[in-house]
């Protein structure tokens, strides 16, 4: 199962804190997907089930607040009757530069709280990460506002290309297994 995070509704929908969220959009768009809202365990994500990289594979978005993805996620694996091992997260990052995308398993949240709620929820942090770079805030702007705050005018010129390459770095998670895709994938950047 892929798992992208974000904040639900229109006005977060550009906020870096969602750039998860548009990575799994553009996931669904190549494998031809079109992500539903479920019943029961699956009421509080959109979801679809289908092929991608060659794989069957869940695309899920919590329609949760980001603190509280952990429920959604939680729900979808033991819908589809899937260990947390096989879950894989799509996510920003303050601690890696804009544009640049890395790939791991486990590990800490590092005040992620959407990251927080899904380890809270599954009991593990053993499960994949693709990790896409936001950078820092400049100056003494707080981390917390700077992830609800939209791209920047730069960052957004160069926004559609980051997503792509995510994606990219997903599928080749997905057909060669997180050792063989991070040498792929972290030469790049």
């Amino acid at each position: 199962m892929i798992a992208g995070l974000g904040n639900p509704g229109p006005g977060y929908a550009g906020n870096r804190h969602n750039v998860g969220a548009m990575v799994l959009d553009e996931l669904a768009a190549r494998a031809g997907l079109k992500l539903t809202a479920g019943k029961g365990a699956r009421a509080r994500a959109l979801s679809g089930e289908g092929r991608l990289a060659g794989r069957r594979v869940v695309l899920a978005r919590p329609l949760t607040y980001m603190n509280e993805s952990g429920g959604p996620v939680r729900g979808l694996l033991d819908y589809h009757k899937l260990p947390a091992t096989d879950l894989v997260v799509l996510h920003d990052e303050l601690d890696i530069d804009f544009g640049v995308v890395r790939l791991k398993r486990g590990g800490g949240e590092g005040g992620h709280n959407g990251l927080r709620s899904i380890t809270r929820s599954t009991g593990t942090k053993d499960y994949l990460r693709v990790r896409v770079g936001i950078g820092r805030p400049p100056g003494r702007q707080d981390p917390a506002d700077f992830v609800l705050k939209d791209f920047s005018a730069t960052e957004r010129k160069e926004l559609d290309l980051l997503i792509a390459e995510a994606a990219d770095a997903t599928e080749e998670l997905l057909t060669r297994g997180l050792e063989a895709a991070q040498n792929v994938v972290h030469p790049r950047s």
